[in-house]
């Protein structure tokens, strides 16, 4: 069984509240659906690795199609990475996404889905990495987990504490912009894994494509949530 059949067998049981992660309203907000595979032709790593082009060209395909965000990501390998050291380990490059990207405007509020705890946070501070992040630990129907937020602002880091516990449905942060999110145009990397180790507000959102299967093993794919939490349009995402 997989991450993500495990995590949606404990969920079918959960009694709990599940909440958003984003503020979007299906009967009126579109989704874009985002690729960032080499299968779309209009990017280029030129572009890419010019943060202010690379925001730009998002910018227009949300304005095109009246789109509130863009979404994806899960599980999908990205050639892109080659913009950033960050991404280059030794024998074979890391670029498969492990989470999934929302994309929309800086300042956007971030919540949580699930009840849990503040696990740790920190700023993650490297061209191409997540900058400030946070990581909640979860408990539904006896299964703990972990969600990851980054590339937020570094005000949402202030005041927070290693146990902190937070509703469902509370904002935890907002989305920073590229001078203080790794130098990205401004998203949510949102993710989850059923096992952390000794991490601390820090986990691979980029891995070896090679190690998929393992991947798949531990990292669930974030629509269980997203699409319980509002963002019904994010089923085409479904792996």
């Amino acid at each position: 069984m997989g991450a993500t059949e495990k995590l949606a067998a404990y969920l079918a049981n959960y009694q709990g509240i599940v909440g958003k992660v984003v503020n979007f309203d299906p009967a009126v907000d579109k989704l874009f659906p985002l690729d960032l595979t080499a299968a779309n032709t209009e990017l280029d790593a030129d572009m890419v690795a010019d943060t202010e082009a690379f925001s730009q060209y998002i910018n227009q395909k949300l304005a095109e199609s009246n789109s509130r965000y863009a979404i994806g990501g899960y599980m999908e390998h990205r050639t892109m990475y080659a913009r950033s050291v960050h991404f280059d380990t030794e024998g074979e490059p890391r670029r498969l996404h492990l989470g999934v990207d929302i994309w929309g405007d800086s300042g956007t509020p971030i919540y949580s889905p699930l009840a849990g705890t503040i696990h740790s946070f920190q700023d993650n501070n490297n061209f191409g990495d997540y900058g400030p992040t946070i990581i909640l630990q979860h408990n539904v129907d006896g299964l703990t987990f972990y969600s990851l937020y980054g590339h937020l602002s570094r005000v949402s880091l202030i005041g927070l504490a290693i146990g902190q516990h937070i509703e469902a449905g509370q904002q935890i942060a907002t989305l920073g912009n590229a001078t203080e999110n790794g130098h990205w145009p401004p998203h949510l990397h949102f993710q989850l894994m059923l096992d952390i180790g000794d991490a601390k507000g820090d986990y691979p959102g980029v891995g070896k494509y090679s190690e998929k299967a393992k991947h798949l093993q531990n990292i669930p794919d974030p629509a269980l949530l997203l699409n319980a939490s509002g963002l019904a349009l994010y089923s085409f995402f479904m792996r």
